[in-house]
């Protein structure tokens, strides 16, 4: 564990790294850069996947992983209204891959980039003492599009897309039964979340939708709804009440509950790598949008809470009890 957190440094970055160079619209602190481009706004993003770090090579196969490397990255553009374009992926590999393994890991990021509408264009290969997988991916939104983090506005609605929690219990679930030796669940349930954690979905359409219905903020969820939604707040600078059983949860954690005794909507709140999208709307177009993504993605659309005035993070029980939301999630320099 490090002496500061990863909002710490990137705070500190900030400080040091131009965003003012001609062109630049948007720079370090969002999902993606903003850049000009001929169409409106180019959107750049990038991703590390570190082994020991990130994913663990005996409990998810080379094409899953490469599949995940991709769209973890697409799920940026789709964040912020945009659609992605063109990826360079840099590849550090140990003694112990052989060749048959990569080529199954860029057979998924070519699988992620086929659905998506990506093309990987190229990047770079080098030994590694782990296997390590950074993506660098553009892609493009119009100027009138383009969703930040920074403006939420108090009386805005906060959505969220389809269910939490499902990446993190099918993570939980994997290394359980890797490290009893035993098969895996006989169920449905049990596939669902080994899914969510290896194939997760990028919400491109409904990042679109969601930006022309008007959108004042939105961001993906990476890191868990508590500290990822404390990000949109603190560059909003504004306040949240969430309605704690208003929040979607995955349905195969009832199940993962008996299995493994795990709170399910603590899986949702601090979980992490859902890459679900949270974003805030004007109430009166909170049900046209809901309807739009049901009718048009099968894509549920959740109002979990408020945007406030106040600086505060606040969550509100099943009987009405508050309390503040710790910021619970994914941080790099903390676990």
């Amino acid at each position: 564990m490090t002496a500061f957190t990863e909002d710490e440094l990137i705070d500190a970055l900030r400080t040091i790294l131009a965003d003012d160079a001609p062109g630049v619209r948007l720079g370090p602190g969002d999902d993606g850069a903003l850049v000009d481009s001929d169409s409106g706004f180019e959107i750049l993003t990038a991703d590390v996947l570190i082994e020991g770090v990130h994913f663990d090579r005996a409990l998810i196969s080379p094409r899953d992983l490469g599949y995940k490397a991709l769209t973890v990255n697409v799920s940026d553009v789709a964040a912020m209204g945009g659609r992605p374009k063109y990826g360079l992926v840099s590849l550090g590999i140990s003694a112990s891959v052989e060749m048959p393994w990569v080529m199954d890991l860029y057979a998924g990021l070519r699988d992620a980039a086929v659905r998506y509408g990506a093309s990987v264009v190229g990047g770079d290969l080098s030994r590694s003492d782990a296997v390590v997988i950074s993506v660098f991916l553009t892609g493009e939104v119009a100027k009138n599009r383009a969703v930040t983090r920074a403006g939420a506005r108090p009386g805005d609605r906060v959505v969220v897309t389809g269910q939490l929690g499902g990446a993190a219990g099918g993570f939980l679930l994997g290394r359980a039964t890797a490290s009893e030796g035993t098969g895996l669940p006989d169920g449905e349930w049990a596939r669902a979340l080994l899914a969510a954690h290896a194939r997760p979905v990028a919400r491109v359409d409904e990042g679109e939708a969601l930006a022309a219905a008007g959108a004042s903020a939105m961001m993906d969820l990476s890191d868990g709804l508590a500290k990822d939604l404390r990000r949109l707040c603190r560059e909003s600078e504004v306040g949240v009440r969430i309605d704690l059983p208003s929040v979607p949860v995955a349905p195969g954690l009832a199940e993962l509950q008996t299995a493994l005794k795990v709170d399910p909507i603590e899986l949702a709140l601090g979980g992490g790598e859902d890459y679900e999208l949270l974003a805030t709307l004007a109430p009166e177009v909170v049900g046209r949008a809901a309807a739009r993504l049901d009718e048009r993605f099968g894509t549920d659309l959740t109002d979990i809470g408020e945007i406030t005035q106040e600086r505060e993070t606040i969550a509100v029980e099943a009987g009405g009890t508050e309390r503040t939301l710790e910021s619970k999630g994914w941080d790099h320099f903390a676990a």
